[in-house]
């Protein structure tokens, strides 16, 4: 009996001292981190404007002034039209703002940012779109009497906007570029 007694105790003193208790601290959020690589700037030139654009980027020339700036490892594209002003700049505009307020049943919130060069004589505004929209920046310029351009930041992945945020921003930045260094031609 004294033996039962003893051997509990000795495993209940092995239990005690191997259980030591540690505080318990719940495990941190990890924050994804996303860093993109900024590129030298490469001009793209066409009879009727020029402009700079990433060279992490490449460049696909469609008919009939159209572009495909496309960003493979961040699965994205800027998507980019020209037009002429031919008495319908209006429509034109128009046009360009229905586009970007597509994405408001999808989007949190669309923020118009209005761009003007006048030594350029480059006009116009930058749609920054928040929320799971299939686009996250659109953007129209002109230069009111011959010249209207279109773009838009699309990616091929389905929309999360907490996980494309980081290369939303870069193509923003990039758009940005593109309409600082706008220059018509003619």
């Amino acid at each position: 009996m004294i033996l039962k007694y003893t051997l509990n105790i000795v495993l209940l003193l092995i239990c005690l001292v191997s259980c030591k208790e540690e505080e318990v601290l719940p495990k941190p959020k990890a924050q994804l981190r996303l860093e993109y690589v900024l590129g030298d700037n490469k001009k793209v030139e066409t009879s009727n404007f020029e402009f700079l654009y990433n060279d992490n980027a490449t460049i696909d020339k469609k008919k009939d002034n159209s572009f495909v700036i496309a960003y493979p490892d961040m699965k994205g594209a800027i998507f980019i039209s020209y037009k002429k002003v031919e008495n319908n700049l209006k429509k034109l505009v128009s046009d360009a703002e229905r586009l970007s307020y597509e994405h408001a049943v999808k989007a949190d919130g669309i923020h118009p940012q209005v761009f003007s060069n006048p030594e350029k004589n480059v006009h116009g505004v930058l749609f920054e779109v928040v929320g799971n929209a299939a686009s996250q920046s659109q953007f129209f310029a002109t230069d009111s009497t011959k010249h209207f351009i279109t773009g838009s930041a699309y990616f091929y992945v389905k929309p999360n906007y907490d996980s494309i945020y980081p290369a939303a921003a870069y193509l923003k930045e990039d758009i940005g570029k593109i309409m600082e260094s706008l220059k018509w031609k003619n």
